[in-house]
């Protein structure tokens, strides 16, 4: 009889599975069919404003891109530290850096339930390599090309530039880059591994749970630090000449043990490299998680004050303006900042900079540059400040394609599907805190606000919020070098 029984349910299942698609069809909400066309109203705005422009000249773009260079291993945060017996802390906490498993669970717990973005240099190298060794066996554990500058290299390349790239890798690391980047570095036959700990919104660790999809990076680096290609990067820039020079990766000497005085004369040669290039040549500096607050001095002194341009998150936004205001550090801010918010920090951050630069200038400083573009990537939202009459052009484009690289790479796919996509960004936003501001509402046809304030221009685009998350790692170098590319 049982074996009758599945013989009937075999026999009528697939019309039975017909059936309650149906009715699930007609017990839809209308809702749902106006939240669907809304978001594929959404997308192909954005794309039709990405496509308005494009890198279609005869000769590709040419960016130059440094530092350094790893080797990624993804694994589930949470598997990872149940397999090494890590229990939760009742304690969340945040360490500069880590040198034993009570550290790693108080900073862990204290970025994981926030869903904020972190990222901490061991110092105990025989823990970093236990945790490696764990992770070689978890299910679903993948490896890839990883580091700042190689990502972003990558994402230009594809996007349509030439790049050389600054880094030090092993043979199989250069095998796999792209035949539009040229290496300039040493070779080395054990590369950085950098652990990336992932984890989805929603996951629970303990008592703890994550509000938003993130990851918590831990590295040991041996040679990033040391920014080893410098050298031969400044020999083949010159021949080179680029259109564009990218700086990322310097978070690698955030708490690293360096002699006194070490870093500071690396940051040097790397302020003389930039100073050498002409005017016309645009400087990007991605920013990162920094928590050392000496090492951000020394980011104030030798590298802002000759990029043109700043691209940042959520997290290093309100970090940096802290530190320019006098402040400490902001190690943890607002996962999911209002617009108003940031709009505000971004005016003030270009505002403090600037006003430094002309202060430099009166101090017969010939090095330094005013600060033209800054870009803050969020979950939400997009967000460019670009000064009128400055080299960077197609602003609302750029804005429009870093919004859809955000679900792209999220998502793992070129191809954006609103079936697993969401808007965060609110129907409506103010552009400032301040009381009366101007609200915008969000169009769906034209859905980049861009407007004039001052001496600049402003756009914000929303973005399609990848649900079915592939990897959050790289999101920002990812986005930041897609807004690049459609304005040099």
């Amino acid at each position: 009889m049982e074996g009758g029984g599945r013989v009937s349910w075999m026999k009528y299942g697939p019309a039975v599975s017909l059936v309650m698609v149906l009715v699930a069809l007609w017990f839809r909400s209308p809702q749902d069919d106006v939240l669907d066309d809304r978001l594929d109203t959404v997308l192909s705005s954005l794309l039709r404003a990405e496509r308005k422009v494009g890198v279609n000249g005869v000769a590709r773009p040419k960016v130059a891109v440094g530092f350094g260079g790893c080797v990624d291993l993804f694994v589930d945060a949470v598997s990872l530290l149940k397999k090494i017996g890590l229990a939760p802390t009742d304690q969340p906490h945040h360490h500069d850096f880590l040198d034993n498993e009570v550290q790693l669970a108080q900073s862990f717990a204290y970025f994981f339930a926030p869903g904020a973005a972190a990222e901490r240099f061991m110092l105990n190298e025989s823990l970093f390599s236990e945790l490696v060794e764990a992770s070689r066996d978890l299910p679903g554990n993948r490896w890839a090309v990883g580091g700042n500058a190689p990502v972003m290299a990558a994402r230009m390349a594809t996007e349509g530039c030439d790049v050389l790239l600054g880094g030090s890798f092993s043979p199989d690391f250069t095998d796999v880059l792209s035949q539009h980047i040229t290496v300039a570095g040493k070779v080395v036959e054990e590369p950085d591994i950098h652990l990336i700990l992932e984890y989805p919104s929603g996951a629970s660790w303990g008592q703890y749970s994550s509000r938003r999809a993130n990851r918590y990076i831990i590295h040991s680096d041996d040679h990033n630090p040391y920014l080893t290609s410098m050298e031969e990067f400044a020999a083949k820039l010159a021949g080179f000449t680029p259109d564009l020079v990218v700086v990322g990766g310097l978070q690698m000497m955030d708490n690293f043990p360096f002699q006194s005085g070490e870093r500071a004369a690396l940051l040097s040669r790397l302020a003389n490299l930039l100073a050498s290039s002409t005017p016309r040549i645009g400087v990007h500096f991605e920013m990162a998680s920094f928590v050392e607050e000496s090492i951000m001095e020394d980011l104030l002194h030798f590298v802002i004050p000759r990029a043109d341009s700043l691209g940042m998150n959520e997290q290093e936004l309100p970090n940096l303006l802290s530190l320019l205001k006098g402040s400490n550090i902001t190690v943890l801010s607002d996962p999911n900042p209002r617009v108003a918010t940031v709009l505000d920090q971004m005016r003030e951050v270009y505002r403090i900079i600037n006003q430094r630069y002309e202060e430099a200038l009166a101090g017969s400083d010939a090095e330094a540059k005013p600060l033209t573009r800054l870009h803050v990537h969020t979950l939400a939202f997009q967000a460019m400040i670009v000064t009128h009459g400055s080299q960077w052009k197609n602003t609302m484009s750029a804005t429009a394609k870093a919004s859809l690289t955000a679900n792209r790479h999220v998502c793992g796919s070129n191809n954006i599907d609103t079936s697993k996509a969401r808007l965060l960004m609110d129907d409506s936003f103010s552009i400032s805190r301040q009381e009366g501001s101007q609200r915008i509402p969000l169009q769906e046809n034209r859905p980049v606000s861009c407007w004039s304030e001052d001496d600049y221009e402003i756009c914000v685009a929303p973005v399609l919020v990848c649900t079915e998350v592939f990897q959050t790692a790289g999101g920002g170098d990812n986005i930041s070098a897609a807004g690049l590319v459609l304005q040099i």
